[in-house]
């Protein structure tokens, strides 16, 4: 019965044993890894690899005690975060997570410049050298308390403070990136950013009052005129007042110094093509009495030379005004007149190579409204009147030929 006993122990005792594991019913390293088959002993450098688990032992955990960490038996209870074991001593104002700023070697920060990177403030320009204290106020109790990251949030007393020029009196944007840049090294050094009004050529000027006179900053309009008015009105060459020029002089001109040269598209008003391009640099040459008001048709600058031609006698011919209707711009020689189209069929139809001069039916040169067609036609008036005894309001001259063949057909 004794030996009965003693077997049935045996059988039992590693059941027993595996059922009062103390590190869980999941945990499968085996026992020799960490202890001595002498006894539960724990071996002074156990072979367990950290390395396998969630957690690799890096920096000066490596160093630390296993009991430091697992407080319990059952390891898998053992937390990962940081701010299970370590106090937060910046009192979440940075977050729990304490690798985002330290790493696992020491607690020294040794990377602000890349962590501010990250952040939603880089550090850049003056910023670089900038001591922690100068925004982070909290410091000295290990907080980092939110702060703004205007310009303004930090830089309020230096708006204040600012007489050169006055930023108060003169009612600046808080904005300071407007003006400054977030790169300079301090408020007045060279790269002051202007860009809402660009400085070049002319207006590349270092003296601030020359546009903004008795420290006024604001209310200053872009335009041209609003500064240059005097400039304006004292040009003569041409005389802007009188010519009823444009006051946008950035249709002419650039900002060059001196005005010139000024470059005017005349192609807006009046394209200077053919013999008009040979006067482009003459500007009196149309514009004698001023700019403005210049007429676009031929005839408002060419009526002299309409009124005095007489071959043909424009005025006597009653010719049209619209001149480009015969003449182009390039001459007035060789004129194409559309007589067949305007008037009387003479190079088409049966009076086609009936006729060698202008003369033959214009026999008044002095007037080109008159024309005779009888002079022409064989036709007598006994022998014409004949043929039209059914014809109403017949009478016998070319006025009345005209009005019955407009085409110079007999059918007409």
């Amino acid at each position: 019965m004794r030996y009965l006993s003693q077997l049935i122990l045996i059988l039992l005792l590693p059941v027993q044993l595996w059922a009062q594991s103390p590190h869980g019913d999941n945990f499968n390293v085996k026992c020799e890894v960490c202890h001595s088959p002498e006894g539960w002993n724990l071996i002074e450098h156990p072979k367990f690899d950290h390395d396998t688990t969630s957690f690799a032992l890096t920096g000066t955990h490596k160093s630390v005690a296993c009991r430091q960490c697992h407080v319990s038996l059952v390891f898998s209870q053992a937390p990962a975060n940081c701010n299970a074991c370590h106090n937060d001593i910046h009192e979440n104002t940075v977050g729990p997570d304490c690798d985002q700023c330290h790493n696992t070697t020491t607690w020294a920060v040794t990377d602000i410049m890349e962590i501010h990177l990250r952040s939603r403030f880089p550090l850049t320009g003056a910023h670089t050298m900038a001591d922690c204290y100068d925004c982070h106020k909290s410091i000295s109790l290990m907080r980092f308390d939110p702060i703004g990251v205007e310009c303004y949030d930090c830089h309020k007393e230096d708006f204040m403070a600012a007489k050169n020029p006055d930023h108060i009196a003169s009612g600046f944007s808080t904005e300071c990136t407007d003006c400054h840049f977030i790169n300079a090294v301090n408020w007045a050094s060279e790269g002051f950013n202007h860009d809402f009004f660009p400085l070049t050529e002319g207006h590349a000027i270092s003296d601030c009052a020359a546009c903004h006179q008795n420290g006024v900053f604001t209310g200053l309009s872009p335009e041209c005129y609003s500064c240059h008015a005097q400039d304006y009105n004292n040009a003569t060459d041409p005389n802007h007042v009188t010519a009823g020029f444009s006051q946008q002089c950035q249709d002419c001109h650039t900002t060059h110094p001196g005005w010139s040269p000024a470059t005017f598209n005349h192609d807006d008003f009046y394209p200077l093509t053919g013999a008009h391009a040979d006067i482009a640099n003459d500007c009196l040459k149309c514009h004698a009495n001023g700019y403005s008001n210049t007429p676009t048709d031929c005839y408002g600058c060419h009526k002299t030379d309409y009124d005095n031609t007489t071959d043909p006698n424009h005025l006597a011919a009653n010719f049209p005004t619209t001149c480009d209707d015969c003449h182009t711009n390039v001459a007035w020689k060789p004129a194409t007149f559309d007589h067949d189209g305007q008037y009387f069929p003479i190079y088409s139809g049966t009076h086609a190579q009936a006729w060698t001069s202008c003369s033959d039916c214009h026999t008044n040169a002095s007037n080109y409204a008159d024309f005779s067609c009888i002079d022409c036609h064989t036709h007598d008036k006994t022998t014409t009147d004949e043929h039209h005894t059914n014809v109403n309001n017949y009478v016998y001259n070319s006025v009345n030929c005209y009005e019955c063949h407009p085409n110079g057909r007999a059918e007409d």
